[in-house]
């Protein structure tokens, strides 16, 4: 697995917060890790981007970017708004081959969710993990709703010949409600997926070096963690 995709069923779900987890844990597992976001929005050149926040949670990281653009829009609509050159689903598995070759794994971050477009002609993170033949890492909410969009989400990723590697609850509240602990067993259900993880709600404001201390036991073994998922499931169950 020298590249995986990380995308969310939406936005603000954790995935940032997710990929600095799956980092940190294959950090501490040895890997040379590298993050690449494939389009930032929302920040000017002097602001720190997810990247940055990924390697200041996760530590030893190289991180890169493909575009920025400083309106928190869809990558192709900040682009065209901001009069540059949109972002390609070809420039991101280029500059992820790059990364792949002076890396163990190369964890790249998408924009919102899996079919945000990034250029005018509907170019979206799909067709980049189609042409780096990557598996994909799908980071959904706890709560009521996410049901529906894990499924979308995992339906178009099926749909498209990919490999959906699995599912990680992004935010898992300190006190889930009856719909986030129904939700546990739900979620691989619907994305005919595993369940790989549950990142706490917070997690993004620990310090750094509790913030990797703790990421390996937020991650099943196949993100380079200790999470055990039939645990988990059983302490949340109704």
């Amino acid at each position: 697995m020298p590249v995986l995709v990380i995308t969310g069923t939406g936005t603000e779900v954790g995935k940032t917060v997710t990929t600095a987890a799956v980092a940190a844990a294959a950090v501490t597992a040895g890997r040379s890790v590298a993050v690449l976001k494939a389009a930032q929005t929302g920040v000017t050149a002097d602001e720190r981007g997810d990247a940055a926040e990924v390697a200041r949670l996760a530590g030893t990281v190289t991180i890169a970017e493909v575009a920025r653009y400083p309106e928190p829009l869809a990558p192709a609509t900040a682009a065209r708004r901001a009069g540059r050159p949109p972002v390609r689903p070809h420039e991101i598995a280029e500059a992820a081959a790059k990364l792949a070759a002076e890396h163990d794994l190369v964890l790249v971050e998408g924009a919102g969710g899996l079919l945000v477009r990034f250029d005018e002609a509907g170019g979206t993170l799909a067709d980049a993990a189609e042409l780096m033949s990557a598996p994909v890492l799908v980071v959904a909410s706890a709560g009521l709703g996410t049901l529906n969009t894990t499924e979308l989400t995992a339906r178009e990723l099926r749909g498209r010949g990919l490999d959906l590697l699995g599912v990680v609850i992004g935010s898992w509240p300190e006190a889930p409600d009856l719909a986030s602990r129904c939700n546990v067993a739900d979620l691989p259900d619907v994305a005919a997926a595993p369940l790989l993880g549950a990142v706490p709600a917070g997690a993004g404001s620990l310090a750094p070096a509790d913030f990797r201390d703790a990421a390996p036991g937020w991650l099943a073994p196949r993100l380079f963690g200790t999470w055990d998922a039939d645990g988990f499931r059983g302490r949340a169950a109704p």
